[in-house]
């Protein structure tokens, strides 16, 4: 249910009506607007509270939510939701926003070396996984806490913030100890456990959705987050699964404006998973940003045939700078810009 406020609320009325959905048993949900601010009283059976509130002074109206995800939805607030990682990284914002480096860490020089490629090329937030799902259980897993610590170095040398996936409760708390943004991966997208986990922790968190998953679940996914108190969330689109076999997924170009039809949060995509072929990266990386993305999320190796894992997909660091100044033009013929 929500409770939206009248225009200049006093502060004491605002803590009447948050106070009396506390003392009702619900968790306060706050989104604060450029014209009203709204109480999100989630749970079950809240709505038979509605004549309640909408008798207290410095009510405008409330109404329901209609949504199954309700705090990740548009009706719960109108405005976009923007995501700040330091003092001038706002996801959501007119800037679009560009996460690189490689699939899997695998040494300190080579991160390091990434890193300042990526940072040259216009990057704007290092990704590099320290633990890695595979599908064979026989493939690189990624070199743990080990490959966390050269993501903070390489972070803290060349002043990037970083993001990097936890695949457990237990990693959550690991990851966010050294990096700046927490990825649920594709294959964890309804993990519910490790979602409220990553919910319960403040910093933003990157849900990926499955190759099978719809876009119905993977806001529910992002609810899980949000319910936890967590409203730091960027949804991304990495491919869905389809019969179409030329390439490794088929990346969802619809999801973008119909993800920002549904809900506030702020949307990312990812061509190399979608792709996996790096022939296709760039081209499917300019028709993300013609679409409305406001990120996205890219992998890079200066030696792909050695990389432990994707190396199909990754972009040799040239190739990223190139490509990153062709998506600028894009992004400024739509009013938003990278560079």
């Amino acid at each position: 249910m929500i409770i939206t406020l009248k225009r200049d609320v006093c502060r004491s009325v605002f803590e009447l009506v948050v106070g009396r959905v506390k003392k009702l048993g619900y968790e306060p949900h706050i989104s604060r607007g450029k014209d009203f601010t709204v109480v999100g009283m989630i749970g079950e059976g809240a709505d038979k509270w509605k004549e309640s509130f909408e008798s207290m002074e410095g009510v405008e109206h409330v109404s329901a939510i209609q949504k199954p995800y309700k705090l990740a939805s548009r009706e719960f607030k109108k405005e976009d939701s923007i995501v700040e990682i330091g003092d001038d990284i706002k996801i959501g914002s007119k800037k679009v926003y560009i996460m690189a480096g490689p699939c899997s860490i695998e040494s300190r020089e080579m991160v390091l070396k990434i890193a300042k490629a990526v940072k040259e090329g216009g990057a704007t937030i290092l990704r590099g996984g320290g633990f890695k799902p595979r599908s064979s259980p026989y493939t690189f897993q990624g070199l743990g806490e080990k490959g966390l610590k050269y993501m903070r170095e390489a972070s803290e040398e060349f002043e990037i913030p970083t993001i990097s996936e936890a695949m457990t409760v237990e990693q959550v708390e690991l990851v966010g100890k050294y990096c700046d943004i927490i990825q649920i991966g594709a294959r964890n997208i309804q993990n519910y456990d490790l979602l409220k986990a990553a919910g319960k922790q403040k910093k933003p968190v990157l849900l990926k959705r499955g190759m099978s998953t719809t876009i119905k679940e993977l806001l529910l996914s992002a609810e899980y987050v949000l319910s936890q108190g967590n409203y730091n969330v960027i949804l991304c689109e990495r491919g869905i699964r389809t019969f179409e076999d030329s390439t490794r997924f088929t990346l969802d170009l619809n999801a973008v404006p119909v993800l920002k039809k549904l809900s506030h949060l702020p949307v990312i995509l990812d061509p190399s998973h979608g792709t996996g072929v790096r022939e296709y990266v760039s081209a499917m990386a300019r028709a993300c940003v013609a679409v409305g993305a406001d990120g996205l999320i890219i992998e890079v190796h200066n030696c792909p045939e050695e990389a432990l894992s994707d190396g199909p997909q990754c972009l040799l660091p040239d190739q990223f700078k190139s490509m990153v100044k062709e998506l600028d033009v894009i992004a400024k013929a739509i009013g938003r810009y990278i560079l």
